[in-house]
């Protein structure tokens, strides 16, 4: 009797460890496969908070938890096959970071069971991942890079007294653009701008669009449009030699040769949607009954080097009252 039990337990074990070998989660760990739509700054600032928001809740790669990770490099048809293969592996959640990944994921997962949780989506209504509450369009959710448009507009205005138009270049099929193409529409008129916008398809198109707007405006103000961010040197190189400033969406940005932005930290967007993933995996919350998330304010970051290469004046006032300050440009 004691043989045959040994010999059943002995089975058991064999078993156990046969399929943690072959990729099953084991019991006291997660499988969590990352989907980020392009490299930049920005959004790999995104993955780390991201890892950062779970490590502080207790899931901690390389102990409890295991990453599969993969860059779309800006193509919706890659983010599909990444988001597929995700589904094949059973993962036990998929992170995405930007709209493109989140819409993938979502159209992935519809008929499983494993959810979906994503950062650095402007406008998840837009994109269909959220009703006009806020509620969740299905085993989804997350947190938004919503732009503060408003907050944007009035700082350009202050710091270019005399302008008039506003350059935006955007890529005609990331919604998230188009929908923030709308707002600045939308509040420009309240600050005394016109926006002119160039829709582009590929980072291809960046250098002409980029060419062609600068002469036709008083400086560009960038979206968190991840094709052209991708292709930021080529937008800045432009507006230098036309002698106009580019304002950017977010810090990095900033650092790689934007004048200013009133935007988000992405590190701490991503930690906030690892926090909300961590009660998913522990059973806390279901993604399904959790609206998406909004970071709090908007920050001021300006970069000296960037304005003194366009023979730009900064009031001391302006520069002083920002979050953080660059006195180099960082490109990477």
């Amino acid at each position: 009797m004691k043989k045959k039990l040994l010999a059943v337990l002995l089975t058991a074990v064999t078993m156990t460890a046969m399929l943690t070998a072959c990729g099953e989660k084991a019991s006291d760990g997660y499988t969590i496969g990352i989907s980020q739509f392009a490299e930049h700054g920005s959004l790999d600032n995104c993955k780390e908070g991201f890892l950062a928001g779970l490590a502080e809740e207790g899931i901690k790669e390389g102990e409890n938890l295991k990453v599969l990770f993969d860059n779309a490099q800006s193509d919706t048809g890659t983010a599909s096959t990444i988001a597929d293969n995700y589904v094949s592996q059973k993962v036990d959640m998929i992170c995405t970071i930007a709209t493109p990944s989140a819409m993938s994921a979502y159209n992935s997962c519809l008929n499983t069971d494993i959810p979906v949780i994503y950062t650095a989506v402007s406008d998840p209504v837009e994109a269909g991942l959220a009703g006009a509450d806020g509620t969740p369009a299905g085993n989804v959710t997350g947190t938004s890079d919503a732009l503060a448009v408003s907050e944007q507009l009035e700082m350009i205005r202050k710091v270019l007294p005399e302008a008039t138009k506003i350059g935006i270049i955007y890529t005609t099929s990331e919604v998230n653009s188009v929908s923030a193409i709308e707002e600045y529409k939308k509040y420009a008129g309240d600050y005394g701008f016109e926006i002119i916008e160039t829709g582009i398809n590929t980072i291809a198109d960046v250098g002409m669009a980029a060419a062609d707007i600068v002469t036709k405006v008083d400086c560009i103000t960038n979206l968190t449009d991840n094709t052209v961010v991708s292709a930021l040197q080529t937008v800045i190189a432009e507006a230098n030699n036309a002698g106009i400033p580019v304002f950017g969406s977010e810090v990095e940005q900033v650092k790689a040769g934007c004048v200013a932005s009133m935007g988000l930290e992405y590190y701490e967007l991503g930690k906030q949607t690892g926090k909300m993933a961590a009660k998913v995996l522990k059973g806390e919350a279901k993604a399904s009954e959790m609206n998406f998330e909004v970071i709090s304010q908007p920050s001021l970051y300006v970069n000296t080097a960037a304005a003194e290469k366009i023979n730009l004046a900064l009031d001391d006032t302006f520069v002083s009252s920002a979050y953080e300050k660059f006195d180099e440009i960082i490109v990477e």
